[in-house]
């Protein structure tokens, strides 16, 4: 393979997902996620850092995995490739919901008639979180856009994102969370703990401070990808830490294309520049393991006793 054919697959593996060409798309997908694991949220039993609520990837979308009902599961699964809402049952039952053009108040009912039809009263808040317009779902009638090209483009990337972080996860033995994909701020993240509580958080705009208490009760390192919008007009990954160490923003960190934004207080690198590189993996890599680096290094952490020592996965 020459490297025009080579850069050729890359860009496919990891596809162009510019945000004004799908960001009513982008929107609309966003509360419907959202529904969907306030579904399971309002079922799941309490785990430390929220871990029962975020969606994970799988090779047609995002799922709830298995969720309990009484002595019934249910499951609720985005599908885009054949761009469905699959929701099945472990007593066989099946219903169907189609992602096509339609408000997040029509797709609102469509799930919870689903869910009734199979036997299931779920009862959820309708206001949405981590968002400045606070549209109830069964009031939402502005969006309702579903472009099934960019949908799909969107989980292509996820996989690949689910794939290179488990990776860099792995390289960890002590306490990290799994690989998830979090509804609130539509973003895939993996966070590592350094075993230490961390200082009480003091809470960010629409979204409830005992929720960021318990999300960061202990210190951490974490990295994510994000689609863009508000501050970064464009896909991105991230890393931060809590409580940042001092001298944390000006820790050198790789890929060169990285930087750090003091306004968020986090490391960026965007999507692009991994997508374009001739080693996405590697450069993706890099970012994670030296943003980690930056965190760990600064505020002191046992890493001999917290690291696979040769990497290995």
């Amino acid at each position: 393979m020459d490297e025009i054919e080579r850069a050729a697959s890359t860009r496919e593996t990891w596809p162009a997902l510019p945000l004004d060409e799908w960001q009513d798309t982008y929107a609309t997908l966003h509360m419907w996620t959202q529904i969907v694991g306030k579904i399971r949220m309002a079922q799941a039993p309490m785990i430390n850092h929220w871990w029962q609520v975020p969606l994970h990837v799988t090779t047609r979308g995002l799922t709830t995995s298995p969720i309990a009902y009484g002595q019934r599961t249910f499951q609720i699964d985005f599908d885009f490739t054949n761009h469905v809402l699959e929701i099945t049952t472990s007593d066989g039952g099946e219903r169907s919901v189609a992602l096509e053009p339609k408000t997040v108040a029509a797709f609102y009912r469509e799930v919870m008639d689903a869910l009734r039809a199979l036997g299931i009263d779920v009862r959820i808040w309708t206001t949405p979180v981590e968002v400045a317009e606070r549209i109830p779902f069964e009031q939402d009638e502005k969006h309702g856009a579903y472009d099934p090209e960019y949908a799909h483009r969107l989980w292509r990337i996820l996989v690949q994102v689910d794939r290179v972080f488990k990776a860099f996860r792995a390289r960890f033995i002590g306490k990290s969370s799994p690989v998830h994909f979090f509804w609130g701020a539509f973003d895939m993240a993996v966070t590592r703990f350094s075993g230490r509580r961390a200082p009480e958080h003091p809470g960010v705009p629409n979204v409830g401070r005992w929720v960021m208490v318990e999300a960061y009760s202990h210190e951490v390192s974490s990295a994510g990808f994000w689609p863009g919008g508000g501050m970064i007009q464009e896909p991105a990954f991230y890393a931060y830490a809590y409580p940042a160490p001092e001298g944390f923003g000006a820790y050198p960190v790789q890929p060169a294309k990285a930087w750090y934004s003091s306004e968020l207080g986090e490391f960026l690198l965007t999507y692009e520049a991994v997508r374009t590189s001739p080693q996405p993996d590697e450069t993706l890599l890099a970012f994670l393991q030296s943003t980690y680096e930056a965190a760990a290094d600064l505020a002191g952490w046992d890493r001999a006793a917290l690291e696979r020592g040769d990497r290995r996965a």
